[in-house]
């Protein structure tokens, strides 16, 4: 099977890469963080007026209507670039639910507002206290809600349905929680929340769509992670002399980088194969665990390998590859690590036997 991009997707890619390159340096990523910002509003809205936030949202509401596979496209070079925009949060658990869950009137509200980068939306997925919905009100606790500081509209699976609240409905409390990365999370309470319901989409059947695809995603930002640490390794490896000669030509080193270049490669394809099958509408549970062992083992090796073959700097706080480092280490932690995902293929293969 071919996965690779399509003509489409591919221009998705070339412009994202081309934006970030542009706009996503280590100094302006290092200006964010002095200055305690994470989300690039500015970043996030030249991504949007180029179209490439509404690319999988449907034409009747100002998107491409691209499949599921031009996010991936998307997805990529986030990880690449560490770019700090709610890509996963606001297009996956957010724009795609919407369209496919929601009725015309939330579509036809909330999806051109999406598109156009005026509406950043998330899904809270952790519940710490069991939400509850009566007579159009929902109650309860999320926690690490991510992007859940900047959201203003939060999709939150209850005891039975799925609704809509915004971030400035009376009794929605907000509050930081800190990540592996540094960018904060949310705990987001709520107290007699006025809601709306999201179509008639059951908790249990979101929940089941919406991981499928989260996960997805994540295996694609890996990727994009491991390629932008496999690449400063190699430029390092490069120029670092020892013995009068680039260290990238000692046995060891070439061999350290192989490895991190085939778990990269690896993970690319398996996280492409995921993403192909659920853009063509396929089963996609088998390859979607696959892709998380791949991304949780392999994404692990290959920043850790990055950081070995830098020596020293490697572990610098202020060189660009610890800002990978610390995403990839979340992004495992997020997906589960590698033996939980063993469990679920386990599970799958006894299943079809």
């Amino acid at each position: 099977m071919d996965f690779d991009f399509s003509e489409e997707e591919q221009a998705i890619s070339d412009l994202t890469q081309q934006i970030f390159e542009d706009k996503v340096t280590h100094e302006h990523l290092r200006s964010l963080t002095e200055s305690e910002e994470y989300f690039d509003r500015d970043l996030w809205l030249s991504l949007a007026d180029t179209g490439v936030v509404g690319a999988t949202i449907d034409e009747r509401f100002e998107g491409a209507g691209l499949g599921f596979l031009g996010i991936t496209a998307l997805l990529e070079k986030v990880g690449k670039f560490a770019a700090p925009i709610p890509a996963l949060e606001t297009i996956v658990t957010g724009a795609l639910p919407i369209q496919e869950f929601g009725n015309e009137i939330q579509r036809a509200e909330l999806l051109p507002k999406i598109a156009a980068g005026q509406l950043i939306v998330t899904t809270a997925l952790i519940s710490s206290e069991k939400a509850m919905a009566e007579d159009g009100q929902v109650s309860g606790s999320f926690d690490f809600v991510s992007f859940g500081l900047e959201a203003d509209i939060f999709l939150l699976p209850t005891d039975t349905a799925v609704y809509v609240i915004e971030s400035t409905s009376t009794g929605v409390s907000l509050e930081s929680r800190e990540t592996t990365t540094g960018h904060p999370q949310a705990t987001l309470t709520l107290n007699n929340v006025d809601a709306q319901q999201l179509g008639t989409v059951t908790a249990e059947e979101f929940m089941t769509w919406i991981r499928l695809r989260i996960d997805s995603a994540i295996c694609s930002i890996m990727c994009g992670a491991c390629e932008a640490s496999l690449d400063l390794a190699s430029e390092y490896t490069k120029i670092r002399q020892q013995f009068d000669r680039a260290i990238a030509t000692f046995q060891a080193v070439s061999q350290r980088a192989g490895d991190a270049y085939i778990d990269t490669e690896a993970v690319r394809l398996t996280s492409r194969q995921a993403a192909w099958r659920i853009s063509a509408g396929l089963p996609a549970g088998e390859q979607v665990a696959i892709a998380r062992w791949w991304a949780s083992e392999a994404g692990f090796r290959v920043v850790h390998a990055a950081t070995h073959l830098h020596g020293g700097v490697g572990v610098d706080r202020d060189y660009p590859l610890h800002r990978f480092f610390l995403m990839a280490r979340q992004l495992e932690l997020t997906l589960g690590n590698s033996e939980e995902q063993l469990v679920t293929l386990g599970d799958l293969i006894a299943n079809k036997a």
